[in-house]
């Protein structure tokens, strides 16, 4: 039977996520900067599906891999899950530096594939990192902690790009001498590169792992290990998942296969309702919607970061799951509305709505299943709740672009309409999750982890 774990202080929290924010300010720049990026390369609006297969292919393979392995890790001097920490954000790093110099769009799209891969090897173990260091009664502060510097890190990210927009001027060129990316968006990935490292690196130096008791780490040493023992430990994980976890896949198939149609064309159906242009038509005028959309996203960002600790009150006093029921409806009723907007301040009303449903996106789920999960297994687990995230995302990819110009008549604020009956489809999936408290939430006070 392993020790209680140490209450710890609301400040040893923060210092625990601080690196959340840098893997976040990388997720921001592939959620609004990536796909203008393509398009200022020439890419056709209905390729961008196809062109994002990188996140949710890289999540599926990485995730669940490096999970699996950090709960096989101990060194007496980095820890169990911080090696990863540290590899994924210098990698990040590197490629955020070297993104915005592409010249040609394949270019652009192999540093996605490689930043895709160091952002997952980075953010996977920080889900386990919170179930290793806190104990039940904290847990919902922790998750929900990573959905501020979710919120902050995100919001940053899209306000640079406005930012560095009315600051510089002048794009490059492509690899045939056509215009290419805006040197406004320099700005934005550099800022990127240095947060990811330095955030992380923070937490590193300002948060010591829990060591393995003396019979945990005689097991990790007796186990035999080969090339194949993740794969194993993967599949052998699924089999055995429990039902709240396959209750969790259902909810996720709508949630980010909508979540993606979003990110993909929201500059598009912008550009389309208030600027009434397009990439093909008119350059500088889409420039302007992508800077704006920036704006739009960093503000829900903003309303992230300052509505995810009342998340953690609300969470306990109605149960998360009621909490993330209505935060679904809350984001579905906001995209129903965004695509009628004609007028550029009038589509921050709708993101408030939006931004609360983020922060429950990025922390409440964690909180309804990770009673569910046996202690041992909390790296390989959060990997296969990755999976259930980009396995939708994939599908999105491979299907969207098909549905985009057949059903949806090519038209982005269709798109968006469709990603909000999405949401709504997954907020009657989260009704119909049994989420059953562990004996350690039951027995301790809900007090705050202050």
């Amino acid at each position: 039977m392993s020790l209680a774990k140490p209450k710890l202080s609301f400040w040893q929290i923060i210092n625990m996520n601080v690196g959340f924010f840098g893997i976040q300010y990388s997720f921001g720049l592939q959620q609004t900067a990536v796909n203008p990026l393509y398009s200022f390369l020439d890419a056709r609006p209905e390729d961008l599906p196809l062109l994002n297969l990188a996140g949710p292919m890289t999540g599926l393979l990485i995730q669940p891999i490096i999970g699996a392995l950090s709960d096989k890790t101990w060194h007496p001097r980095w820890g169990r899950r911080k090696p990863y920490f540290l590899i994924g954000a210098i990698f990040c790093s590197l490629c955020l530096f070297a993104f915005p110099f592409s010249r040609a769009l394949w270019m652009a799209v192999g540093l996605l594939w490689i930043l895709d891969a160091a952002n997952n090897t980075a953010m996977e173990p920080y889900r386990a990192f919170i179930a290793d260091k806190l104990p039940a009664s904290q847990r919902a502060m922790g998750f929900l902690t990573q959905s501020f510097f979710t919120g902050l890190g995100i919001t940053l990210a899209n306000l640079s790009l406005f930012f560095f927009q009315k600051l510089i001027t002048g794009q490059s060129t492509t690899s045939t001498g056509e215009p290419g990316i805006p040197y406004w968006v320099y700005g934005s990935f550099f800022v990127g590169a240095v947060c990811s490292i330095a955030s992380v690196a923070w937490s590193v130096i300002k948060t010591p792992e829990i060591p393995p008791t003396d019979a945990e780490l005689a097991a990790l040493r007796a186990e035999h290990k080969s090339f194949f023992t993740p794969f194993k430990e993967i599949f052998s994980s699924i089999v055995h998942m429990p039902k709240t976890l396959w209750q969790l896949g259902l909810v996720y198939l709508f949630q980010w296969y909508a979540m993606f149609c979003y990110w993909q064309f929201i500059s598009h159906s912008i550009a389309q309702s208030v600027w009434h242009t397009t990439a093909e038509t008119n350059q500088q005028l889409y420039e302007e919607a992508v800077g704006w959309t920036g704006l739009v996203n960093g503000f829900y960002n903003i309303i992230t970061f300052l509505s995810a600790f009342g998340l953690v009150w609300m969470a306990r006093k109605f149960g998360a799951k009621q909490v993330h029921i209505v935060c679904l409806i809350l984001a579905s009723l906001s995209l129903f509305l965004l695509p009628h907007i004609e007028n550029k301040y009038y589509l921050f009303a709708p993101m408030i709505g939006f931004g609360i449903a983020w922060a429950s996106m990025m922390g409440v789920p964690y909180i309804m299943v990770v009673g569910s999960i046996p202690k041992e297994k909390y790296g390989v687990y959060m990997g296969i709740i990755n999976m259930m995230i980009v396995v939708p995302m994939i599908i999105q990819t491979l299907s969207f672009g098909y549905i985009y110009k057949s059903f949806l008549n090519s038209n982005p604020a269709n798109a968006i309409t469709f990603a909000g009956g999405l949401l709504l489809i997954a907020a009657f999936a989260t009704m119909r999750m049994r989420v059953a408290k562990n004996e350690e939430e039951v027995d301790m006070p809900v007090s705050g982890g202050h």
